[in-house]
């Protein structure tokens, strides 16, 4: 099927298809039972393939414009197989993706601006927002890009503390106050310090806090201002980063954040360890943001660019296909 083409490196694809395993391996043993005794697609193998989706964490909002365009399928051609859903289910899929995410991505490119190119980037407690900028940091240095990281997440010494040992581990400069500083002093300094190194990209780091969201809104929206002084298009991107593996509770993350502040760009992390990647789809087509980047594995190199075919490919498609 040409809409599937090989786009990643042989390595890269293996280690989405990995780290989706659980989520597939799940998805297929509930398909198989949806699809139990059933040579075509009917009203009973759809209802049944409805729950296979929401129990997959694809969410019901997605799920019914998922099951809506198999539906139209179905009723133009009257004797589709059961057989033949998976390939269905994957067009169906990866074109309603296609409604947020444009282009075929692979690497981690960044935008033409002016530089520095800046990422704000935000997200709650344990998460792996910290790990995601690493890695970040690690994927732009890789490419020859000068990066610099911003600890603005400055009411946990932890917090401080690890985008620090990241910083050591990719041998990258990192602005930071000690705790308790203003947040958006950290990020002033930080836009400042890249201006003078010319760098090209900065990532900021934010407190991961949603216990009160007019709190939060006004502390990024401060930290917003302050960078617009020394960079006056800051932030080009604010990422979210939501964890994978806590399914439904992920959509309640982004519709928090997404609230509090606006957010341009998606990371999904921790999918190798869970059987809910199906979360990706789903918050993907609710919030009309598009997922950008994906973990799937806790190497420095486990962090990919989401690509929309790649991905449907790895969770739905057959092991020889």
């Amino acid at each position: 099927m040409s809409l599937f083409k090989n786009i990643f490196s042989k390595d890269k694809k293996e280690t989405l298809d990995k780290g989706l395993e659980k989520s597939k391996s799940s998805f297929f043993g509930k398909l198989s039972k949806a699809v139990v005794g059933k040579s075509k697609v009917d009203d009973e193998v759809l209802d049944n393939l409805e729950e296979v989706l929401v129990t997959s964490d694809v969410g019901v909002e997605t799920t019914l414009k998922i099951i809506e365009r198999i539906e139209d399928r179905v009723s133009r051609d009257k004797y589709l197989g059961t057989e033949e859903l998976n390939t269905i289910l994957r067009e169906e899929i990866a074109g309603l993706l296609s409604e947020t995410h444009v282009g075929e991505e692979e690497e981690f490119v960044l935008p033409k601006v002016t530089k520095p190119y800046v990422m704000m980037v935000v997200g709650v407690n344990g998460v792996g927002k910290t790990t995601t900028i690493g890695k970040l940091a690690h994927q732009f240095k890789k490419q020859g890009l000068k990066v610099v990281l911003g600890a603005g997440d400055t009411f946990r010494a932890a917090a401080i503390d690890q985008l620090q040992v990241w910083a050591e581990r990719v041998d990258v400069p990192i602005i930071k106050q000690k705790m308790g500083s203003d947040p958006a002093s950290v990020a002033f300094d930080t836009l400042n310090a890249a201006v003078a190194d010319q760098a090209d990209v900065v990532l900021i780091d934010t407190a991961g806090r949603l216990h009160n969201k007019v709190n939060l809104m006004n502390e990024l929206s401060k930290v917003k201002r302050v960078m617009q002084k020394v960079v006056p298009d800051a932030p080009h991107d604010v990422l979210l980063v939501l964890d994978g593996s806590t399914g439904q509770n992920a959509f309640e993350q982004a519709k928090q954040f997404t609230k509090a502040t606006e957010v341009s760009s998606l990371a999904v992390t921790k999918l190798d360890g869970t059987a809910k990647g199906g979360v990706v789809i789903g918050i993907s087509d609710q919030f009309q943001i598009p997922v950008k980047y994906i973990g799937v594995g806790e190497g420095i190199d486990d962090l990919q660019v989401f690509n929309k075919y790649e991905f449907v490919d790895s969770f739905f498609g057959t092991k020889n296909n």
